[in-house]
């Protein structure tokens, strides 16, 4: 069994927006309908996104590289270092995205540390409206480390 320790999401979250093209006027708008609430918190987003969403809201939206160029990515590695603790991904299901790996690998990796992903409209409303915007979360994850020590000892030396 493996060990876990706890990992508190602050009363301030990590908020990073990300948009398929198809999908960042949607953004965009949904941003404004939130913009009292998301003024509360600190923004990211990746390249193209977080300019179009700062231009249209005035809310301060930290930019990333766009999505295609590693932004993706970015925001990823920021889940890991625990400076992004909640996700609004409005992707587009009808359109390929060449970058689709890195939107995986971003998903895969906000469900690694447990962290609120939502892939839409009415997913992100629930999440934005939850009485766990206005609190700290306590939640459960991997001890990543204790995890590593522990596979390293049972990886034959190669001595």
């Amino acid at each position: 069994m493996m060990e876990t320790v706890t990992i508190t999401i602050g009363k301030q979250k990590n908020i990073a927006l990300i948009a398929h093209d198809g999908k960042k006027a949607e953004l965009i708008e949904w941003c404004n309908e939130n913009a009292e609430i998301l003024k509360n918190h600190f923004l990211c987003g990746t390249g193209t996104t977080a300019r179009m969403i700062t231009d249209a809201t005035g809310l301060p939206v930290r930019g990333y590289n766009s999505g295609p160029l590693g932004g993706d990515q970015q925001i990823g590695a920021k889940i890991v270092e625990g400076k992004v603790d909640f996700v609004i991904f409005f992707s587009d299901p009808l359109t390929a995205a060449p970058h689709d790996p890195d939107v995986k690998a971003l998903m895969r990796i906000a469900q690694v540390y447990d962290i609120p992903f939502a892939n839409n409209k009415a997913t992100a409303d629930f999440l934005i409206h939850s009485t766990y915007m206005e609190q700290e979360y306590d939640h459960e994850i991997i001890n990543f480390k204790q995890n590593i020590a522990n596979r390293a000892e049972t990886l034959p030396s190669g001595k």
